[in-house]
């Protein structure tokens, strides 16, 4: 998917349409319940966007630019280990705001299977984090925190995918933040060959 420059009003009305999505789901985003959610016109959110899938681009950007905020520390600190353990807790949805933000990637998700640019567009971004994530933990091995064992494009994959998969279960059967807490530090700690803290 092509970075997408919004106008104010075409972002205003994707903010519109990824509410209409945490709260309905994206069947729900028409022109007219968009129109009806801001407060602008019909004739003024067609103005905006020519067609449905231009909505849909500018929501996609624009959930991309809001997503999550990560750990509090600088990556790798005060060790990989935590601080990949603090990622993860950070997206998953345990709170309104995540919960949102979690709902509306999992339309997009589900949206990639029929529309090869959003496809393409996730795909990008899981690579590039996966590599993020690699980099991260090659440096943990290089500083003796991480033991050579650990394949670190392979646990990278494992994290990116218990972050996914964690999120979206969680949206279905909520658990208590702390043991959801606890199963987050042993599945990283399982990773990466340490020892639960």
């Amino acid at each position: 998917m092509t970075t997408v420059e919004l106008t104010d009003r075409q972002r205003e009305l994707a903010e519109v349409a990824l509410g209409i999505v945490a709260a309905e789901g994206m069947a729900a985003v028409t022109f007219r319940s968009v129109a009806a959610a801001s407060g602008w016109s019909l004739g003024a959110v067609q103005k905006a966007f020519a067609a449905k899938d231009e909505m849909y681009a500018a929501m996609f950007a624009t959930l991309r630019a809001t997503e999550g905020v990560g750990p509090r520390n600088p990556p790798g600190q005060p060790t990989v280990q935590a601080w990949l353990t603090e990622l993860v807790l950070t997206i998953l949805p345990l709170d309104d705001r995540t919960r949102a933000l979690t709902v509306q990637g999992a339309a997009f998700a589900e949206r990639a299977a029929q529309d090869s640019a959003v496809g393409a567009a996730i795909a990008t971004s899981d690579h590039e984090t996966r590599g993020l994530l690699a980099a991260l933990i090659a440096k943990g091995q290089a500083d003796g925190e991480i033991p050579d064992s650990v394949n670190p494009a392979t646990a990278a994959w494992g994290l990116l995918a218990l972050a996914q998969g964690a999120a979206s279960q969680l949206l279905y059967d909520r658990v208590d933040e702390q043991a959801v807490t606890a199963l987050v530090r042993a599945s990283v700690a399982a990773l990466l060959h340490r020892p639960t803290p």
